[in-house]
């Protein structure tokens, strides 16, 4: 039996994938974190083989969960379930620590194949993401700006181009309104932008929002 935790701020999302995950004799759900305080106390109580996880968690995000992870030496296959698109976030995720990467928009068979296929030690990637790793490896692309921002820095361009205030930045985050600051001015830089609308239209145009 495979065993699961999920990690997703959404309930609502996380039922949908425990539900999904039900109709598979061989898998169990053990456990439901909505962020990673929460996850930290699921996975010193319980023992899973599979954490399914979203990137986008208050305050530290799943990037950084996966960080931790990798850091402290885990053996735990995560598989990231997550609604940005694979070809911004799957290979941060990859390079993180994750086993797989899936779009929330997925359908139940995939869900349940990239589970059984994380947990077997195996690495999980889509027919687009297979395509887009062999086109880079064959005809290496150069390199997005955004691509140079760090995994907070990137989360944070998201969000305020997706509208949110710094001050809803900071509290969702976890952080001052002085630290997101800081990193939306490390943003600005690095991309070569000067505010906010600018930010915005960079974001969409290189499909981040």
């Amino acid at each position: 039996m495979i065993k699961v935790i999920l990690c997703d701020d959404h309930a609502l999302i996380r039922r949908g994938i425990r539900d999904t995950l039900a109709d598979a004799a061989d898998i169990e759900v053990v456990g439901e974190a909505a962020d990673y305080g929460e996850l930290r106390a699921l996975l010193r109580d319980k023992s899973c083989d599979v954490l399914v996880l979203d990137i986008n968690l208050p305050g530290r995000s799943g990037l950084d969960v996966l960080h931790v992870l990798k850091e402290e030496g885990s053996t735990l296959k995560v598989l990231v379930v997550s609604m940005y698109p694979e070809d911004q976030y799957a290979m941060r995720a990859l390079k993180a620590g994750a086993s797989g990467y899936l779009n929330k928009g997925s359908d139940a068979a995939q869900i349940v194949a990239a589970v059984r296929t994380v947990a077997q030690g195996k690495k999980y990637v889509t027919p687009e993401m297979a395509q887009m790793l062999v086109d880079n490896l064959t005809t290496p692309a150069q390199e997005d700006l955004h691509q140079k921002l760090s995994d907070r820095e990137l989360q944070t361009l998201v969000m305020i181009a997706s509208g949110k205030r710094l001050s809803d930045i900071a509290e969702q985050l976890l952080l001052s309104p002085k630290t997101v600051s800081v990193y939306r001015a490390r943003v600005l830089e690095k991309l070569g932008l000067t505010n906010n609308s600018e930010l915005t239209v960079y974001a969409i145009r290189n499909g981040l929002v």
